[in-house]
């Protein structure tokens, strides 16, 4: 199966083409510049430089969350636009496991940690061995405190990967957990990681393709407080 993979839910952006499990190529982008200006761009450079149209594809999947509210939604709208317009399936996964897969060389748990603001992290945990990965808890924003007392129960070493990585660092430098961080080129999210999670996943057509935020965004909750007063 050739797969087509956005990832846009951090401050990086990037596409990438898959047969499969094997990775043909990869545009990757962190340069400030918005996400909606670069995605589409770099997808027409990708597919040109390896001989492709979109229409080519037979899965276009994309990071649903949980990250950056603008970035996830501008991902999702990419995708569902090009798989409306092509009549291609289109499938979401989840931003933290697409990067324990861009990590499953490493070996160990995989900490995946995404600035949350609000003294949070987006976290999952997954066990990554020979190349497999298993999830061993569900995304969700949580605490460095309450994640570091869940990994001191852990008996294995701890690979800290995401944007979150320096920030949940220095926490666990106060907190004495043991870990160590992914190398610099798996720290941010990559489309690679997007494509390898979305192998033997079943894709569905556009109009299903929805978001993850896990929690409301900052504008929804001060519109919330404003009803609850």
């Amino acid at each position: 199966m050739l797969i087509l993979a956005f990832e846009s839910s951090g401050k990086a952006a990037s596409v990438a083409l898959s047969q499969d499990d094997k990775i043909i190529d990869e545009k990757f982008r962190c340069d400030g510049h918005t996400h909606s200006e670069t995605l589409l761009p770099m997808c027409e450079e990708l597919l040109k430089r390896n001989g492709l149209r979109v229409q080519d594809v037979d899965l276009i999947s994309c990071a649903e969350g949980p990250g950056s509210f603008t970035g996830i939604r501008i991902g999702i709208s990419t995708v569902k636009g090009l798989s409306w317009a092509t009549d291609i399936d289109c499938l979401g996964v989840s931003t933290c496991e697409a990067m324990a897969y861009q990590c499953k060389n490493l070996g160990g748990i995989i900490c995946t940690v995404q600035d949350a603001r609000r003294d949070q992290v987006y976290n999952a945990l997954f066990d990554v061995s020979d190349g497999n990965v298993v999830r061993l808890c569900e995304d969700r924003p949580i605490s460095i405190g309450d994640l570091a007392k869940e990994l001191n129960n852990l008996n294995k070493e701890v690979i800290l990967t995401g944007d979150g990585t320096e920030l949940t660092a220095s926490g666990f430098d106060t907190l004495g957990v043991q870990y160590k961080k992914a190398p610099e080129d798996l720290v941010m999210p990559h489309a690679f990681g997007v494509a390898l999670a979305s192998v033997g996943k079943e894709g569905y057509p556009s109009q299903e393709l929805l978001p993850v935020y896990l929690r409301l965004s900052q504008a929804e909750r001060e519109r919330q407080q404003r009803i609850n007063n």
